[in-house]
């Protein structure tokens, strides 16, 4: 079995060029058909190590989802995180900020939905729209968002050490022709219509410009604490094969173990046949 967590992470200090890396890329499958018995393992592990997560309360898991228009974050939380429970997850979509957001520092917004222990937040977008969006668009001037890196880097390497937090990052890499395709399936699709923008072929013509700021973002900000991972995407199956994968394994290396039980089993045991004994006593008197 291939190990996506170590073929597809960017390694501290690796120089990025995108067009190094295959957005078609499928490993050892070559269909759906074939890499669902090995993705349906992988969510059923998930959820039981979300479980172990939620009873033990020391680790929490933040999963970062970036990517250009139409690579498949929306998807990447209806597919591959089926499988986890809503009571300790949460997916949490970054905007365009507010008026109220931006008289803050850009981190601002971010910060409170930093997953507590025992749980795993999805960002949907996240705080590296502050070096991609507002670098391409000129939001911000370049003495501005370039220290930003080093201030993402500051501060996922706070929640790491400070809230046992493990970060896991994945760029979702479509070519520019998977792209264009998926966006005719929403033109053809009624039931995909609403996700159509009016802003889609805009941002399209900056598809170099993203490229590259996605590029630096890779290089600057892929640590050992909060690593970036490339997944290949104009294959669905397979973005969502390697990343349940690379989410399981790095879940199952926390170690996570369930608490032993902080009551007097053998008092509870007792009342529970006692209660049990009760009960059959009262049904065999009505009859």
């Amino acid at each position: 079995m291939s190990n996506y967590r170590k073929k597809l992470v960017v390694n501290p200090g690796s120089n990025i060029r995108l067009k190094h890396f295959d957005p078609g890329y499928h490993g050892k499958h070559e269909s759906h058909k074939s890499a669902l018995p090995e993705i349906q393992e992988n969510l059923k592990k998930m959820g039981e190590l979300q479980y172990r997560m939620y009873a033990e309360n020391k680790h929490s898991l933040l999963i970062v989802l970036q990517g250009l228009d139409a690579a498949g974050k929306d998807g990447v939380v209806r597919h591959v995180l089926t499988g986890l429970n809503p009571s300790g997850c949460v997916s949490i979509n970054f905007k365009e900020p507010t008026k109220e957001e931006l008289a803050h520092d850009f981190l601002w917004r971010v910060h409170p939905h930093v997953p507590a222990k025992g749980s795993i937040a999805i960002f949907n977008r996240s705080h590296y729209e502050d070096v991609l969006v507002v670098r391409v668009h000129g939001l911000a001037p370049e003495k501005v968002w370039s220290k930003r890196y080093d201030q993402i880097n500051d501060f996922e390497r706070l929640i790491t050490t400070e809230n046992n937090t493990t970060i896991l990052k994945f760029f979702l890499h479509i070519s520019k022709d998977e792209q264009l395709s998926r966006f005719k399936k929403r033109l053809d699709d009624p039931e995909r219509q609403w996700k159509i923008s009016d802003s889609d072929y805009k941002e399209r013509e900056y598809w170099d410009d993203y490229l590259k700021t996605f590029e630096d973002v890779l290089t600057k900000t892929s640590t050992e604490q909060a690593p970036w991972f490339i997944i290949p995407s104009n294959h669905k199956w397979f973005r969502d094969l390697a990343i349940s994968q690379i989410i399981v394994r790095q879940m199952d290396d926390m170690n996570m173990q369930l608490p032993k039980s902080t009551v007097n089993l053998a008092e509870i045991r007792r009342e529970y046949h006692q209660a049990k004994d009760g009960e059959n006593a009262h049904r065999r008197k009505k009859r």
